[in-house]
């Protein structure tokens, strides 16, 4: 089974049900003390109740599944058990009444035999209670990682205003972190590093670690001795890379490393006078009227490739995309990220990129509306990166000279030239092989929307958008057009 996406809220410990009073759960099967040593590293992603002899289908993985065994027998248990083992559930609980008076012996076997931890719910709790349990102790530990988040944050901020900000960067990062954090030269010499080592040999690991990042991109993890190591590489092109090694997991520590990583990026980035000079004087030219092609050489030799993201949960999100693709030539409406870059794209964990073909300064409006497109579609598709891809010389449209194509396409799609949202429904439905609810999803429009639009399509341009031909005809006229 695919692993399971996990939840927007943080997981609950076992542990932290088992100590809630109001609920009187009781583990008695599934883990080596039937006290609950070990419940600690069990972690309820949500709750679910199911009285199905196979509730595997409905299971996403993580789940508290509550029970009252209504089609459960003891010849059946051993199988129920492994089935929902398989499915990922975290554990099992089973409501004492009204089917039976006590939890079957059978169940119990079988889940120690799995190793399923088994909890007892008296028949005072009912399972809405157990739910409302969870969902309370999951609202305590958002609150808290916020109030983490937004703490280290600001200690964060104010380590950078120091005189000697990055060393103190670095000691508040492993403070925050309770372990080590390093700054890393590209040939792998520490430059700055503070904190202490959480495990014995943790220190030559994260070096090693260190070594398999190529900046300015790029990302490592590995565990040595229970800390869990983690490699950054820094954006400014100096080839730096922080390493961290923590010995605890915590909520939100992926957040602050990442606002860590995006302050040193910028504290150890190169202010090279020549540089932001160029950046200024482009600006000025296009202010003063010049057109992008005479501004556009001073920021370096290109082609440029425009990039749409939606993704970060930081305040930092776009700098942070901007410095992860290895430009200083971002903005942001709030919404969307729209970063100028003359190297190649990659994957950005956590964020949904499209990325328009290479284009010369005076083709960067169409690069642009190129790359809303292709994060539209990997919106649709659930991609992390599409990049729009242009036919190549050896492609059927080349047959067709352009101008004859062009004519073709004007004429053929007149009837939706006054509705731009018409022809964008049909470009994005064709696109998407007709899919209702992916066109809806790129579109950001209900999926009825699609529906009626493109039945008007259909109307205006008198074709049956059943027919294969009839969507190839239409889809090379939208190309051509």
């Amino acid at each position: 089974m695919p692993e399971p996406s996990a939840p927007p809220t943080p997981p609950v410990p076992l542990a932290a049900l088992l100590a809630d009073a109001t609920l009187g759960l009781r583990l008695i099967a599934g883990l080596p003390d039937a006290r609950g040593e070990g419940a600690e590293g069990v972690a309820v992603h949500w709750v679910h109740t199911s009285e199905m002899a196979d509730p595997y289908p409905y299971l996403l993985g993580g789940e508290l599944l509550l029970t009252a065994g209504v089609q459960l027998t003891d010849a059946h248990a051993d199988t129920y058990v492994r089935r929902v083992v398989e499915a990922g559930a975290t554990a099992l609980g089973f409501g004492v009444a009204p089917v039976y008076d006590t939890v079957p012996a059978g169940l119990v076997e079988a889940c120690d035999r799995h190793g399923l931890p088994l909890l007892e719910i008296p028949p005072r709790t009912p399972f809405t209670t157990v739910a409302r349990g969870v969902w309370r102790l999951m609202a305590e530990a958002r609150h808290r990682e916020l109030r983490r988040v937004t703490e280290a944050q600001q200690g964060l901020a104010a380590a950078a205003a120091r005189p000697d900000p990055v060393p103190a960067v670095l000691r508040q990062l492993a403070v925050r972190l309770g372990g080590r954090a390093v700054l890393y030269a590209p040939d792998g010499a520490e430059l700055h590093a503070t904190g202490s080592d959480p495990a014995p040999g943790s220190r030559t690991a994260l070096a090693r670690l260190s070594r398999l990042v190529n900046p300015p991109h790029g990302t490592a993890a590995d565990t040595v001795g229970g800390a869990r190591l983690a490699a950054y590489a820094l954006g400014g092109g100096q080839g730096l890379v922080l390493g961290v090694a923590a010995g605890r997991r915590e909520a939100g520590d992926h957040t602050v490393t990442g606002v860590a990583v995006v302050l040193l990026s910028l504290l150890t980035a190169p202010h090279q006078g020549a540089a932001e000079a160029a950046r200024s004087a482009a600006l000025v030219r296009l202010l003063l009227g010049a057109a992008p092609t005479e501004a556009a050489p001073l920021l370096g030799p290109g082609p440029w490739s425009v990039v749409h993201g939606h993704g970060g949960d930081t305040p930092f999100a776009a700098s942070a995309l901007a410095a992860a693709l290895g430009s200083a030539l971002a903005e942001t409406d709030g919404t969307t990220v729209r970063v100028l870059t003359d190297r190649p794209v990659t994957a950005q964990p956590g964020w949904a990129l499209g990325v328009s073909a290479p284009a010369a300064p005076a083709a960067l409006p169409e690069a642009d509306a190129q790359a809303a497109r292709a994060l539209r579609r990997a919106e649709a598709t659930r991609a992390d990166l599409v990049h729009h891809h242009e036919p190549g010389p050896d492609a059927l449209t080349a047959l067709v000279p352009p101008e004859e194509a062009a004519a073709h396409a004007r004429s053929r799609l007149a009837p939706l030239a006054g509705s731009p949202a018409l022809t964008e429904t049909l470009r994005t439905w064709l696109s998407l092989h007709g899919s209702w609810d992916r066109t809806a999803v790129a579109l950001a429009v209900h999926r009825n929307t699609v529906r009626q639009r493109v039945a008007r399509c259909a109307t205006l341009l008198d074709a049956d958008l059943d027919e294969a031909d009839v969507r190839m005809e239409l889809w090379f006229a939208l190309r051509w057009l």
